[in-house]
């Protein structure tokens, strides 16, 4: 019993974040979504993360829910604007930006390791590994990956195989 107290007060919840952020998209009533809002902002606050939601915005960011590691939206920006696609796996600390007028667009089955900073108007491919503190400015092309110390693509042939944790909701 006081483990579960525990683990419902410290640890993130997942599923509780997206059902809110999805019943926000899709409720008609002003005061429900303003509370939802709130509740919504408070967890970005309480995570250090500023994943975008705005009153006026008719659709989320995300296709479908992405796929977060153990360390929550701890620190995690992201610009509205930006699309992300489905089954994309986000670590902590990435950043997802508007630069020159833009917003980035990314594709699905995308890993974003932790550092990570996606700005201005690009597109990320689909099945593209983005390394960690790679800063990416430029498109991506599918089954790619994005390492350092210098950024640079190493492109994989189509017919590579990715092994794609999926996890059930």
């Amino acid at each position: 019993m006081i483990k579960d107290f525990f683990k419902k007060r410290l640890l993130f919840n997942y599923d509780k974040y997206f059902r809110k952020r999805e019943q926000f998209f899709k409720t008609k009533s002003k005061i429900k979504r303003l509370m939802l809002l709130y509740w919504i902002k408070k967890q970005n606050e309480r995570q250090s993360a500023d994943i975008s939601i705005d009153s006026q915005m008719e659709k989320d960011v995300f296709e479908s829910r992405p796929i977060f590691n153990p360390h929550g939206i701890n620190g995690i920006v992201i610009a509205q604007g930006a699309r992300i696609g489905k089954n994309c796996r986000i670590s902590h600390q990435v950043t997802i930006g508007r630069s020159m007028g833009g917003c980035p667009t990314i594709g699905d089955n995308v890993y974003i390791g932790p550092g990570a900073k996606i700005f201005g108007n690009i597109k990320i491919g689909n099945n593209v590994r983005i390394g960690a503190n790679c800063p990416v400015f430029f498109d991506v092309p599918d089954n790619s990956t994005v390492v350092l110390p210098k950024p640079r693509i190493i492109q994989k042939d189509e017919n590579y195989t990715y092994y794609i944790l999926k996890e059930d909701y």
